[in-house]
């Protein structure tokens, strides 16, 4: 895992504040959050560890993140950058949507950074949330590589073809235009929540995955698109097809889902025998 954290507080609404009104929360905490750092906790409940490569700021909530992280059974190396460290609030409403607010710059960790690069060349795959272009250079050097949309900067600059690109139907922000990208990705899969997603291959085909049921009741969206990319990524370490390894993907945004916040209804190794009795 290649990709940033932010250190998110959490409050529990009944809906988000309309302008000028006060809403009281009923349940609050914090801990170390982001697409990089769900990611990194789904691949560890997945595959037992997870080497996660980031960058924190040099304040003490910065101080805060790697402890955390490694209490949650992430093996987290994390260069430590001239800068606050990224925050975030999030509301969790009645419906179980997630509203965001960040502060402070994405912290992106590069290859100029004192970390373990070098170590990814031995890992089966690896997913990226941030990096610079040389960063997404080191990661290549895994197995299989797997590129979130929304770190197009490194990814472009780097000339390289991942594996898979993952963007999302439904978010205005991770729309894939192949038109700037001088180097195609290998696929480029697309989430569209409860209806499943699309996978389009570099030669034009496109498979269709269905989602996995929910066996418990919808609690909160956080980190579901986060899961289900970690769970792609491990599908595609464990030598699958990305049809097969989607069906991972959706196995852990599925769990996700079922739990409140990002971790405590992911999906872990013994999740997966449910996957092998369904349907699809």
């Amino acid at each position: 895992m290649v990709g940033h954290v932010e250190w998110a507080e959490f409050a529990v609404v009944d809906h988000v504040p309309l302008t000028g009104e006060i809403v009281q929360a009923t349940e609050t905490w914090e801990l170390p959050a982001g697409g990089g750092a769900v990611a990194a906790v789904q691949l560890a409940k997945l595959n037992g560890e997870c080497l996660f490569l980031t960058a924190v700021g040099d304040d003490q909530v910065g101080e805060r993140v790697a402890p955390a992280l490694r209490e949650l059974g992430v093996d987290v190396h994390a260069a430590t950058v001239d800068s606050t460290q990224r925050r975030a609030f999030v509301h969790l409403d009645r419906t179980g949507e997630r509203t965001i607010t960040t502060t402070g710059p994405r912290l992106v960790p590069t290859r100029h950074h004192r970390l373990p690069w070098d170590a990814l060349a031995g890992c089966d795959a690896v997913y990226v949330t941030a990096a610079d272009a040389e960063g997404v250079r080191s990661a290549r050097a895994a197995g299989r590589v797997v590129a979130t949309i929304r770190t197009s900067a490194g990814l472009l600059e780097s000339g390289v073809a991942v594996d898979a690109v993952v963007a999302s139907l439904n978010d205005p922000g991770e729309r894939f235009d192949p038109a700037v990208f001088p180097v195609q990705p290998r696929a480029v899969v697309r989430t569209d929540g409860s209806r499943g997603g699309t996978i389009t291959h570099e030669d034009g085909s496109v498979e269709k995955w269905q989602p996995v049921p929910l066996e418990n009741e919808w609690v909160d969206s956080y980190g579901a698109g986060d899961s289900f990319a970690a769970g792609l990524t491990y599908g595609l370490a464990l030598g699958l097809p990305l049809r097969e390894a989607a069906r991972i993907g959706a196995l852990c945004g599925a769990s996700n889902l079922e739990g409140r916040g990002p971790y405590s209804g992911q999906a872990t190794g013994a999740d997966l025998d449910r996957l092998k009795a369904s349907p699809g």
